[in-house]
């Protein structure tokens, strides 16, 4: 097999990726858009040591029942979903089958894992939308990136946001033409727009940020007339001068509004900054947050610790059912939120530490820290062993992960269970709708004194 060879195969099951996995002579090749029984001819793009990669040439001959006609026009082109040619119902399942083989082949733990949690609608869900700037020709453009590359692929509108962003979108676009505003470029680092971020709650309003390799932004007065009346209440310059792709430098300057944007979750209001973490689902981020709520079955005696806590948000939704809750989080300005959003919601018993998880911790623990119950909701990395190792010592007796990666969730999983917690219940929510993220509650108790 060598790149351009064209193939006919037939797809096995999907990745990690919903990408179809063919077999040739036992050797694998991941096939985007072809679905499990469905056969076409592959072309080869690239060959590795143990697998490869594929493009379908031709539409499948026997089409599987679970294929639909995309609705976004710029699918699979925008590399923002990855299963808009599958019905809803069969994301579902392919993402529950994902985190059943990683418990099974990565922790080798047998674990039940039920049917994912979907969202009634799955349409409009995203609170926050991330739109690079680019140009096609010599206009300027917003889009997403194309999967695996920095290439923006222009789109009008995305069927993932929330209104008003695409509105926004729009308005933003036709003020970069008007004024001749030039987007970055990465090759050059000339020009000025790198991304629009816009931010939504669930009142309409919006947060708008104009990440730019500027201190300042030409025509702000104009921008802010012509977003006002999309329901904008505030408008951030973010100035990014470095050379990278990280989207967010730590300079921000308020052009217009107010500084934060509120919003409700699980009853509570929480404000949010332009940097601040808030799951981008909120109907499907109360199921994921009840879910651990009732995973964790707190007490009004028990003392919670919530690890990665982020602006504060499972660790305030689930104060209330407990004697004391304390969060753990490397982010000051998360940490600044947190507090803040525990007094704007009256909460005295929650209280939170800034540092890295695997220092404080440790160091809480050794200093006689002992809760009842552990949460942690770790970055895709996962959990680092300081932090498992803490856990063992502290043994508290049931321990709850949220997690938005199935195969370091089944790494942790393994070490926790040498560790002496095993896995009681598995629970995978569907946050991220026609991609293939998909967030996991697990529930471990503990079956064994530890050191």
């Amino acid at each position: 097999m060598k790149k351009n060879d064209c193939i006919r195969m037939r797809a096995e099951n999907l990745g990690a990726n919903l990408e179809g996995i063919c077999r040739q002579e036992g050797f694998p090749v991941f096939v985007p858009g072809l679905l499990p029984g469905e056969e076409a001819v592959v072309r080869i793009l690239r060959v590795e040591k143990k697998y490869a990669f594929g493009k379908v040439e031709n539409p499948p001959d026997n089409p599987s029942p679970d294929r639909r006609l995309p609705d976004c026009p710029v699918f699979p082109r925008c590399g923002g979903c990855s299963g808009r040619h599958m019905t809803y119902e069969a994301t579902l399942e392919a993402k529950r089958q994902q985190v059943a083989d990683c418990f099974a082949r990565i922790a080798g733990i047998p674990a039940e894992v039920p049917p994912v949690l979907g969202m009634e609608s799955p349409y409009a869900y995203r609170n926050k939308t991330s739109l690079p700037a680019g140009t096609a020709g010599t206009d300027p453009v917003l889009g997403f990136y194309a999967a695996r590359s920095h290439s923006v692929i222009p789109i009008d509108t995305c069927p993932n946001a929330m209104p008003p962003a695409n509105d926004i979108a729009t308005a933003f676009l036709a003020w970069m033409k008007r004024f001749q505003i030039p987007p970055y470029q990465e090759e050059t680092a000339r020009g000025v727009i790198r991304h629009l971020v816009i931010r939504v709650n669930r009142a309409g309003e919006s947060m708008v940020t104009v990440v730019a390799a500027s201190a300042s932004l030409p025509h702000a007065a104009e921008l802010e007339k012509a977003l006002k009346p999309l329901g904008i209440v505030s408008l951030w310059l973010n100035d990014n001068r470095r050379r990278d792709n990280v989207i967010l430098s730590d300079r921000f300057h308020l052009l217009y509004g107010q500084e934060t944007l509120s919003d409700t979750l699980c009853g509570l209001t929480f404000a949010l900054s332009p940097a601040s973490f808030f799951q981008v689902n909120p109907t499907q981020t109360e199921k994921l947050y009840r879910t651990a709520l009732e995973f964790a079955a707190l007490t009004e005696q028990d003392l919670l610790c919530d690890v990665y806590c982020g602006a504060g948000t499972i660790t305030l939704t689930m104060a209330s059912r407990c004697a004391k809750a304390v969060g753990i989080e490397i982010v000051p300005d998360a940490v600044r939120n947190a507090e803040e959003n525990a007094r704007r919601n009256g909460i005295r018993n929650a209280s939170f530490y800034t540092g890295k998880a695997e220092e404080v911790l440790p160091r809480l623990v050794a200093e006689g820290l002992r809760p009842d119950v552990i949460v942690i909701d770790p970055p895709r990395k996962g959990v680092e062993p300081p932090v498992i190792d803490a856990i063992a010592k502290a043994a508290p007796s049931r321990l709850v992960y949220v997690s938005c990666n199935p195969a370091t969730l089944a790494r942790d999983a393994a070490l926790l269970h040498e560790k002496g917690y095993t896995v009681r219940r598995v629970q995978p929510v569907d946050l991220f709708c026609w991609t293939s993220g998909i967030e996991t509650v697990v529930l471990f108790t503990r079956q064994k004194q530890t050191d």
